[in-house]
């Protein structure tokens, strides 16, 4: 073992391996509207997302987690990159890219979709904002959805005009969220419903505020037009407005969200996860009673008939505290083991500090995914026993972020 700029690194025989390698910043690679802004506070660790460069954690994800869960945090968002649709068609399109129906969902609310391939695979989770009867916003997940898109349109007759726009958002949350935002747009703020948008006029920039969230705690989203030129003086305006509340940039919290059974695309869902392979009540994200033939359709209707062979499950697991899941002590999924053979891995795991666990969502098979079942898991320290339990793992329905808010935290 020897030192290189205060870097370890480990022979491991073969060669020298760096547990933390750098990641190269260069132009090839976009930056989010927020990304000199965001790097002024600090950024630890940088990921890839969407082809954007997107901050990860900015030093210490556990404190990152409990400023989340007891107070107000700022997070740079904007590798969620905003598919448009417009159009006489736009509806009936974007109707036929998810299996949810959309007649159900009202201008100016917003709605957690998959969008699903032929095969019933799930190509992305973004959250779907409808800005108007054919006027549709994708807050993408990480996944080339703009060219799925634009391909399904092409030659399709329909009239739409399918891009990505100049919108950047940021996420404010935590249970202070709600005061921060009355104090920049005004009491009105707490009128805005659970997957609700608001449009606003925020010092000459053209916001859209959306009650929604990646963490399952009070929270909300601002989506800032022409991000480009406006993007960091939103982000001032944002975080000069949480200094007397306490404000602190942080980085996603996945130890949040793994307790609130919130998925990541790429890890815990893929192209060839289905939806009903799921769990946690997912399957209302499939209307195959609807009029409307969405991709995917046929093979979602056989899927559920026949039944699925792997669900993911929640798991507590033993041993020795896990990582943070965004701490890169999770290179790769942990292979699930039954009876000595393996038979699933966990998508996401860490060790949650309020719960004092370590829990995870495993991918295994149906009958192994009854609560009680006992299983075993190759975690980077060795095997370790562990148990199928209810996920979510925290607040199960929701109330938390539904709960109904009003001036100096009232409820």
């Amino acid at each position: 073992m020897t030192l290189d700029e205060g870097r370890i690194i480990l022979d491991d025989g073969a060669g020298s391996v760096i547990p933390d390698p750098r990641i190269l910043l260069y132009p090839r690679l976009r930056k989010s509207p927020f990304f000199w802004a965001s790097r002024r506070h600090g950024v630890a660790m940088y990921s890839v997302y969407n082809h954007t460069y997107h901050p990860r954690h900015y030093g210490d994800p556990v404190a990152e987690y409990w400023a989340l869960l007891n107070g107000v945090t700022l997070w740079d968002v904007g590798v969620e990159r905003q598919i448009e649709i417009t159009g006489s068609d736009a509806f009936d399109f974007t109707n036929m890219l998810v299996p949810r129906d959309l007649s159900k969902c009202d201008v100016g609310q917003c709605k957690y979709v998959f969008i699903t391939g032929e095969d019933g695979g799930i190509l992305n989770d973004p959250v779907l904002l409808r800005l108007g009867e054919n006027h549709f916003w994708l807050s993408l997940a990480d996944s080339d959805i703009l060219l799925w898109a634009r391909g399904l349109a092409l030659n399709s007759g329909m009239d739409v005009t399918i891009e990505e726009v100049d919108v950047g958002p940021v996420q404010v949350q935590g249970p202070l969220s709600g005061e921060v935002m009355a104090s920049i747009f005004g009491v009105g703020v707490y009128d805005v419903g659970y997957y609700r948008l608001h449009e606003y006029e925020l010092d000459g920039m053209e916001v859209i505020v959306s009650r929604t969230g990646y963490t399952a705690e009070l929270g909300f989203e601002i989506y800032v037009k022409n991000a480009s030129r406006d993007g960091v003086r939103l982000w001032e305006t944002v975080f000069a407005a949480g200094q007397p509340y306490g404000m602190q940039v942080i980085g996603p919290c996945h130890l949040r969200r793994i307790e609130a059974g919130i998925l990541a695309h790429g890890c815990d869902i893929t192209f060839g996860t289905n939806p009903f392979e799921v769990g946690m009540g997912y399957d209302w994200m499939v209307d195959l009673e609807q009029e409307a033939d969405f991709i995917g359709k046929q093979a979602l209707t056989r899927i559920k008939e026949e039944g699925v062979s792997r669900r993911l499950a929640g798991v507590e697991i033993g041993g020795e505290p896990l990582g943070t899941f965004n701490d890169g002590s999770m290179i790769e999924a942990f292979g699930v083991l039954h009876g000595g053979e393996r038979v699933g891995e966990v998508t996401s795991a860490c060790f949650s500090p309020r719960l004092e666990r370590n829990i995870g969502f495993a991918m295994v098979p149906v009958a192994l995914s009854e609560l009680g079942t006992a299983l075993q898991i190759q975690t980077p320290e060795g095997l370790v026993d562990a148990v199928v339990v209810p996920k979510p793992f925290v607040d199960p329905t929701k109330e938390t972020p539904k709960q109904a808010f009003g001036p100096a935290g009232t409820v």
